[in-house]
Parts: structure tokens; C-alpha cells; sequence
């Protein structure tokens, strides 16, 4: 008896138009009817519909993927860095390191502008008030972003809220560091030397409400001393006179006065920094010279203006993260005194700005500072 006598003529079963139609051969003659289907073959059909239902499903995801993956940034466009401070300070020499291949990653190139003055804040008012598409980013730092807001009368923004924070960068460490003509060659003699003419020493800064100009407060306050505040638009411009001898000393980071210290024209006394920094082994800690409480440090960020969307926010962290660990990048930022590190991730970085905000809120407070 042959095969297809044991099956009811039917019709085989409707396919769906958007996939493959297969065909199953049973021996059926030309002349016969399609047969029924065993339930093994009626089985087997569904498995191959639902695998190329997922086969498309996978390929419609892949498609939408690679639409996200691409750069938001339109060609030809460059992103803007602002940079509070004027050129040749820490804040400016960390972000002109990193924005070339920052820029080289997301398919685009990023400009660094110096919008100096009031302490950052003058930058950190142009980013808050720009629109929120990608094009515009600060070079955020603790002084227009957790000290400046406390110190200065009129900021206009929120530092707590209008900002989208991006990635944490790192901090560098505030070295005391005098010029040569000061005689003084430690902590201990330059005490002294501040106590036998109190406001006659003078102590430059790169603004008011600056990393600089708090450290100098809270130096005086746990020595017991008195120095005459000079504020400048960025360390750039309080390093030249301090060079030059128009002010005696400074607080500053460390990027804009490492390689002053290193040939001479600058002698650096103490670091803020818990232990001794391998690149300047010589110069011994605040605490080391009984000074405790001298916490104060200057971080750098990337942060844009509120309500930046996400993918804007995750792209741009992702290669920041990348850059940061470049070995053609890290290791001369480190040799700056950049000590990488901290909050690792947008959110971690939002905390880290709210506890920030708190510390410098209270030392402010205490130490009385005020725009001079």
C-alpha cells in the first residue's frame, strides 16, 4: 500500500506571508493531493517559524543598536571644553591632555576655551545656561563647583542642580610654595617669618572662593598667622608673578608649579596630601609638620549643562574612562601630581558634588571667607 493512502487529503497549513515557505517531500505521486502532516512534522514547521521569527527579531535589535551606538555629535560640529581659568593653570593643562583623543574616540573634535574669571564661575554660568545637546561642556572644578557658591555673593546658578555631572577626573594635591627671595626654607621658618609682620607676606590665588584662597585662610587660622590675600583670573597669571616676585607665595596645584619646584625658581615646603608624593619626595606633608585639618584639594570633572540625556552622558564618560587609561596619557598627567581615582561613575560623581558641597559649606562658615 503506498504511503499516501494512510492520510486524508487537506490542505497543508497557512504560512505566514513575511516568512520562507518550506516544503516537506512524503513520496506523495504528482497527481496526489498534499498529505496530512504527523504532528513530528506539524512540530518540526513551528520550531523553524519561531527560529526565523527570532533570527528577524535579532536583526531588527542589531539595526537598532548600531543606530545608538553612533555619535550624537553632527560632523564638522566640534564639542566645546570651557575652562574657568586662564591658560598655563591645572585646569587647563588637564583638559588640553585629554580632549584631543577624547575627541579622536567619539568621531569628532573638541575645542578648549579659557573663559577665565570670578573664580570659574563666569564658565560654569555660560555651560548652565547652554542648551542641554552635547555641544557644551564644562571643565568642572571644586572652586566654581563646591567653594565659589559659598564664598562669592552673587553666583547665578545652582551648583547642586544645574549641572549634569559626567565623570570624575581625578585631584591634584595644594603645594605651599614661596619664591626663593622669601628666606624662609620650611614651614616652621616661614611661621615665623609671618608672625613677626603679620599681613606683610602675601599669598596669591587663582580667585576668590579658590582652592588657593581657602588654604591660605585655613593655613593662617591653624598657625596662627596672618597673610594678605591676591587674587588673580587663574593660576596661570599667579604663577608668572609669583615667579617674579610681586607676591611671595602661593597654595597652588601642583601641574602649574612642578616643574618650578623641580629647576629651582620655586621651592615648594609642603604637600596636602595624607603621605609624600613620588614626584616630589623631598617635600614634606602638612601633617608631617603638625599641621592637621589642611584638607583641601582642587579635582577637576566633565560636567554639561542640566538635563543632558544619558546617551550623551554615557558616551562621553565611556571615553573619557578610555582616555584616562591611556599609557600615553596617564603617566604624564600622573607626573603633574593628577591622582586618579574616586567616583567612577556619573551617579558616584553626583554624590561625590552633594558631599563636596556640604564640606566647603561648613569650612567656609568657620573660616569666615568672604569675596574680599
Amino acid at each position: 500500500m503506498s504511503r499516501a493512502s494512510k492520510f486524508a487529503p487537506i490542505q497543508p497549513p497557512e504560512v505566514s506571508k513575511s516568512m520562507p515557505k518550506f516544503s516537506l517531500k512524503i513520496g506523495a505521486s504528482r497527481n496526489q493531493v498534499a498529505p496530512r502532516w504527523s504532528k513530528f512534522e506539524e512540530s518540526l514547521l513551528r520550531t523553524i517559524q519561531t527560529i526565523f521569527g527570532l533570527l528577524a527579531c535579532v536583526v531588527l535589535l542589531g539595526n537598532s543598536s548600531s543606530v545608538s551606538a553612533q555619535t550624537p555629535w553632527p560632523a564638522g560640529k566640534p564639542i566645546r571644553w570651557i575652562v574657568g581659568f586662564a591658560p598655563g593653570g591645572g585646569t587647563d593643562i588637564v583638559a588640553r591632555a585629554l580632549a584631543p583623543e577624547v575627541g579622536r574616540i567619539l568621531g569628532t573634535s573638541i575645542v578648549v576655551e579659557n573663559r577665565a574669571g570670578a573664580s570659574g564661575t563666569i564658565a560654569a554660568d555660560l555651560v548652565a545656561k547652554s542648551a542641554a545637546d552635547g555641544q557644551t561642556f564644562l571643565v568642572g572644578h571644586s572652586n566654581s563647583n563646591a567653594i565659589a557658591p559659598f564664598v562669592l555673593t552673587k553666583v547665578p546658578y545652582d551648583a547642586a542642580r544645574d549641572f549634569s555631572p559626567v565623570t570624575y577626573i581625578g585631584y591634584v594635591p595644594n603645594v605651599l610654595v614661596i619664591n626663593p627671595q622669601v628666606s624662609a626654607r620650611s614651614v616652621e621658618e616661614l611661621i615665623a617669618l609671618t608672625r613677626r609682620q603679620p599681613n606683610f607676606y602675601t599669598y596669591a590665588s587663582s580667585g576668590v572662593g579658590s582652592t588657593q584662597h581657602l588654604a591660605g585662610a585655613l593655613f593662617s587660622r591653624i598657625t596662627g598667622t596672618q597673610m594678605t590675600h591676591v587674587p588673580y583670573k587663574g593660576s596661570g597669571q599667579a604663577i608668572t608673578d609669583l615667579l617674579g616676585g610681586q607676591v611671595n607665595l602661593n597654595f597652588d596645584t601642583m601641574p602649574p608649579i612642578i616643574e618650578h619646584v623641580r629647576n629651582g625658581k620655586l621651592i615648594a615646603l609642603a604637600v596636602s596630601t595624607p603621605q609624600r608624593l613620588a614626584q616630589l619626595p623631598g617635600v614634606p606633608t602638612f601633617i608631617e609638620k603638625g599641621i592637621v585639618g589642611f584638607d583641601v584639594t582642587n579635582w577637576y570633572a566633565i560636567m554639561g549643562p542640566k538635563g543632558l540625556p544619558r546617551e550623551i552622558v554615557l558616551q562621553m564618560d565611556a571615553a573619557l574612562q578610555k582616555v584616562m587609561q591611556d599609557p600615553s596619557i596617564r603617566p604624564k598627567l600622573e607626573s603633574q601630581g593628577v591622582q586618579f581615582g574616586g567616583a567612577r561613575t556619573p551617579d558616584e560623581f553626583d554624590a561625590f558634588i552633594r558631599a563636596e558641597l556640604t564640606k566647603y559649606s561648613r569650612m567656609v562658615k568657620d573660616l569666615d571667607v568672604r569675596a574680599d
